[in-house]
């Protein structure tokens, strides 16, 4: 089993940066792929960002490409989503995501992951 927590969610204003991050207990992290969701209120659970075992691939939702870039440290067993010009659009709760990297699967479902995180609220003001 995997436990991720996310930290580093608050409220910023438009054009603002925020860093948030996700740590991986119970497994080894360099053999889980990751990603982060995001659930605005009133919406469904929504895809913004993926990232291979080794951090050679990335993958990034339309409305966040440019802005957000996410990375990992296999060492530390955590994954970041660096958000920067963030918007009121961005609103969110944050959710990283998990599967085991020898599992195939399109990497913007939810049902492609079997670990998730309690969630980090994102706030933005215009």
């Amino acid at each position: 089993q995997v436990q991720l927590v996310e930290s580093g969610g608050g409220l910023v204003q438009a054009g603002d940066s925020l860093r948030i991050s996700c740590a991986a207990f119970g497994r080894a992290f360099s053999t889980i792929t990751m990603a982060w969701f995001r659930q605005a209120p009133g919406k469904g659970r929504e895809f913004v960002a993926f990232i291979s075992w080794g951090g050679d691939r990335t993958i990034y939702a339309d409305s966040v490409k440019g802005r957000f870039t996410i990375s990992r440290d296999n060492a530390k067993n955590t994954v970041v989503l660096q958000m920067n010009s963030l918007k009121p659009e961005d609103t969110a709760v944050y959710y990283c995501a998990g599967r085991d990297a020898y599992l195939d699967g399109i990497v913007s479902l939810e049902s492609s992951y079997r670990y998730w995180g309690q969630g980090t609220q994102v706030t933005v003001s215009s």
